[in-house]
């Protein structure tokens, strides 16, 4: 049976239904491994929740402050050149308008 029909089951239905389905779409495998990889760590990472995101290849809190900095500047950086190149547009315009004459 599918999901659509999980609904109108029992509770041991449902956990069962769903069991499988975790099984199918490998989240209990790529579960299993993560829980394994942080078994096996020597040194157990501080934040184990970052470890996980990581192990399966999400952004950390890091990521995120570091993406944030990044993305700061470049829009400074955008905005810099946007107003570089409409120096000189402007200029460019003057010139031909110049050279109309």
């Amino acid at each position: 049976s599918n999901g659509d029909s999980i609904a109108g089951m029992s509770g041991e239905n449902k956990k069962e239904e769903f069991r499988k389905y975790l099984e199918r779409s490998g989240v209990i495998d790529a579960l299993t491994k993560v829980l394994v990889a942080l078994y096996e760590e020597p040194e157990k990472p501080a934040n184990a929740l970052d470890f996980i995101k990581q192990y399966l290849g999400a952004p950390t809190s890091g990521d995120v402050e570091t993406m944030r900095a990044e993305k700061e500047e470049l829009v400074k950086k955008n905005e810099e050149l946007t107003k570089q190149l409409e120096g000189v547009t402007a200029k460019l315009e003057g010139l031909s308008a110049g050279a109309d004459e």
